[in-house]
């Protein structure tokens, strides 16, 4: 077994999107090969009203496949196929955008005001780039969740993880996506499939990820008698851990515990032509895509699936 070394700690950065949506980026924009096959991953968090209640409005997506993840609040959906609905806190919706699908994401907050969740955006390959658009929603109870002698959770999204498979499926970057808490002062470790890149995404409490390079135990050694360490070698709230190559992550929990998102998937290692929320491999496909928006042809006449 081989840690994956901590290549990265990144904060999210703010920032504005949709109608004035203020929320938290951790990478998007980027180069795309850094954690292809994934995008852009914003973390939606706010408590106030008037910086999330403007939503995102109509948009385009083709090219990609998007999942939205609530933990607070709620967000109302609708799209150009006539598809509608609401994700509640717990809820998961995996869009697969495909050849071309016009959305609106409405966020609206709890009874306290709060609005939480994550939105990623993951590549498709060029020969399903133009594929039927289809969507996936699950709804917070058919979410497997394990609980560890430890009181460790995990919450399995996407994937097969500690024997459980989560229910959204089909998905082209074979992604693994969970959910992790790990109490006060623990330390664990979760595999990762070696040929995968991934990240992890710390929103809650802090902690600390061993790092290949770094001796094993001599950070948690430091703690245990009090010695002061270095924050760069803690991670906490908003936090983006962008790993190397290996097939084990090593994280120890600070003294509140940490929750984080944990993300995989196979890279597609293809050119990648890139406007906003479309995603093409070559600039003359990426022209044609803009250029079908402008004469009304960017909806394409293909069946649809929808699976809830």
């Amino acid at each position: 077994m081989s840690i994956r070394p901590v290549l990265e700690r990144r904060p999210a950065r703010p920032t504005m999107e949709g109608a004035g949506v203020r929320l938290h980026r951790a990478f998007g924009f980027q180069d795309p090969a850094e954690l292809d096959p994934f995008l852009l991953f914003d973390d939606f968090r706010n408590e106030h009203p008037e910086n999330y209640l403007r939503g995102f409005p109509w948009h385009p997506h083709r090219g990609i496949e998007t999942i939205t993840y609530v933990l607070a609040g709620t967000v109302d959906h609708g799209d150009s196929l006539g598809n509608a609905g609401q994700l509640r806190a717990g809820d998961v919706q995996w869009m697969t955008a495909g050849s071309g699908i016009l959305h609106q994401e409405m966020p609206k907050g709890n009874a306290r005001g709060q609005m939480h969740g994550f939105q990623l955006w993951a590549n498709l390959p060029s020969a399903l780039k133009m594929t039927a658009p289809r969507y996936q929603d699950v709804r917070g109870g058919e979410i497997p969740e394990i609980i560890d002698d430890d009181g460790t959770r995990v919450k399995v999204i996407v994937g097969s993880f500690w024997g459980r498979s989560g229910p959204v499926d089909g998905i082209a970057a074979d992604p693994l996506y969970l959910d992790i808490f790990v109490p006060a002062g623990r330390r664990k470790t979760f595999g990762i499939d070696t040929y995968r890149r991934a990240f992890a995404y710390v929103f809650d409490g802090s902690g600390t990820f061993a790092d290949a390079s770094r001796p094993e135990g001599v950070l948690l050694e430091k703690e245990l008698m009090g010695e002061e360490i270095n924050i760069r070698d803690l991670s906490g709230d908003r936090t983006l851990i962008r790993f190397g190559t290996g097939d084990e992550i090593t994280v120890q929990a600070g003294p509140e515990g940490i929750r984080f998102l944990l993300v995989s998937g196979a890279p597609i290692r293809e050119p990648v032509a890139w406007h906003g929320p479309i995603v093409m491999n070559s600039k003359a496909e990426l022209m044609q895509a803009m250029a079908d928006l402008r004469d009304g042809t960017f909806l394409k006449p293909a069946h649809h699936s929808v699976s809830s």
